[in-house]
């Protein structure tokens, strides 16, 4: 058996834990490493739970971090037994959704179609608000359902990747979207692909973050990325802020670039018959079903305290007023990124 690592940073998010696990067992993650920092909802109790149940391993991972949260977890995940352990591993977060299109959509079926591949860029398919004011206790990848179109133009954060990647590779760091460090020879020759099936040299070999911008990246498989959830949940994530920067402020900038609804894409949902028995198995614990009642309940009183708050009430009602993001002409496209390679080549 081919052992696959998934690695999670979680703060809060206790009400999307159990629809997120049993998802990635159902496309064939075999082990799970979650580390918490500083948790308000009892996301740690159920990691606690789900951990003497045998279900994950839970590294506690208070403040201070002083590269963020997420970074100081990744530092000891590369150090950790079941990263020595695992044949392949990837560090996701918890609105990312792993979606196979190859064969019978595991892992297992992925690696197949790309036999040579040390690392497997995923590239985001972002999926945005749909509308949805309310947050309500209802799987994610049921509810928001109309996503970025197939081929973008800008931005390039709507490409972004995340990187499923052999163990035994040159890298010898982890990083937030694919493997870092180790011999600069041994990794120009590792062999990477993309979710499409072709082979990507240059920067990808190296450091580049995210896909390219003309063309379908989803033909074996895609990332589903849930980054906004109902306009509800966004208020609680601007108030927690980025776990890979201590202080990363969000607001509409990161909100208008993320709200996609252009394409209806439902082709998660082949999972549910495999999710929806692991999800039942779960929630049947009663100490875990309680603490995700906790979780749920957490959010909506957060929610109606951040909204005495003259801030937060002026954002979610300039959520309300914004319509999705829109296709932007490719002429106006590479009018931007000029002036980026202009930049870039002036050293600013």
């Amino acid at each position: 058996m081919t052992r696959t690592l998934a690695i999670l940073t979680l703060r809060n998010e206790g009400a999307f834990l159990l629809e997120w696990l049993a998802h990635h067992r159902a496309v064939g993650f075999t082990d799970f490493l979650v580390f918490s920092n500083d948790c308000e909802d009892g996301t740690d109790a159920m990691l606690d739970r789900l951990a003497d149940m045998g279900e994950l391993t839970h590294v506690p991972n208070p403040a201070p971090h002083a590269r963020g949260p997420q970074w100081e977890a990744l530092a000891q995940a590369v150090d950790h037994p079941l990263y020595a352990a695992a044949d392949w591993a990837m560090v996701l977060d918890i609105d990312e959704f792993v979606n196979v299109h190859a064969g019978d959509h595991t892992l297992d079926a992925l690696r197949a179609a790309l036999p040579q591949a040390d690392a497997i860029a995923l590239t985001w398919r972002l999926f945005g608000n749909n509308g949805l004011v309310q947050f309500t206790d209802a799987p994610l990848t049921d509810q928001f359902t109309r996503a970025a179109p197939k081929v973008i133009t800008y931005p390039w954060r709507a490409v972004m990747i995340k990187s499923l990647f052999r163990t035994d590779g040159p890298w010898d760091k982890l990083g937030v979207h694919r493997p870092r460090g180790g011999d600069k020879a041994a990794r120009e020759a590792a062999r990477w692909y993309s979710g499409a099936g072709d082979e990507l040299e240059g920067p990808f070999k190296h450091q580049r973050l995210f896909s390219h911008l003309d063309r379908d990246n989803y033909r074996l498989a895609q990332l589903n990325h849930y980054p906004l959830g109902a306009m509800q949940s966004y208020l609680l994530k601007v108030a927690r802020g980025r776990a890979n920067r201590e202080d990363g402020a969000m607001g509409m900038d990161y909100w208008v670039e993320r709200n996609w609804a252009t394409d209806e894409d439902t082709t998660i949902a082949r999972y549910t018959p495999a999710r929806d028995p692991i999800w039942a198995r779960l929630a049947a614990d009663s100490t875990l079903a309680d603490l995700h009642a906790r979780a749920v309940a957490w959010r909506h009183d957060q929610f109606n305290a951040l909204m005495l708050q003259d801030d937060f009430r002026a954002l979610f009602g300039r959520l309300i007023i914004t319509p999705p993001a829109r296709q932007t002409p490719p002429q106006l496209a590479a009018y931007i990124f000029d002036f980026a390679r202009k930049a870039q080549q002036s050293g600013e």
